[in-house]
């Protein structure tokens, strides 16, 4: 039987198939190690999506073969038909304006001070 990880990259590279549609991001401290993943799942155009997270403490959660399983689980209940994933680090794990005050640097991930995400 395949890999989850490599089930996950299959899924994402078949492209735009329709609704339910799911995206799967990885945050971290830095851009070497993701503690944690965000799965959304939008059934239509118009639903604001169900968002499911994921974190870990002790290894890149980018390769916990548990997390991808219960990721796949996830992507096969919803019945999603089409999957966007960046596997690379996509900032902060902390959420601005919940773990830090808005407009602030997080204090707890100094490598993404001053940096942009989407460059």
């Amino acid at each position: 039987m395949p890999k989850p990880l490599t089930i996950l990259r299959k899924k994402a590279k078949r492209g735009d198939q329709g609704f339910p549609r799911a995206t799967l991001a990885y945050y971290g401290p830095d851009d070497k190690q993701a503690t944690k993943a965000v799965l959304g799942i939008f059934r239509n155009q118009e639903d604001e999506g169900t968002i499911l997270r994921y974190l870990s403490d002790d290894k890149d959660i980018r390769f916990k073969i548990e997390t991808q399983k219960t990721i796949l689980a996830q992507l096969q209940e919803h019945a999603v038909q089409s999957l966007i994933i960046r596997e690379q680090i996509f900032g902060c794990p902390h959420e601005e304006g919940i773990d830090y005050p808005s407009g602030e640097s997080c204090p707890q991930c100094p490598f993404w001070e001053g940096r942009d995400r989407f460059a």
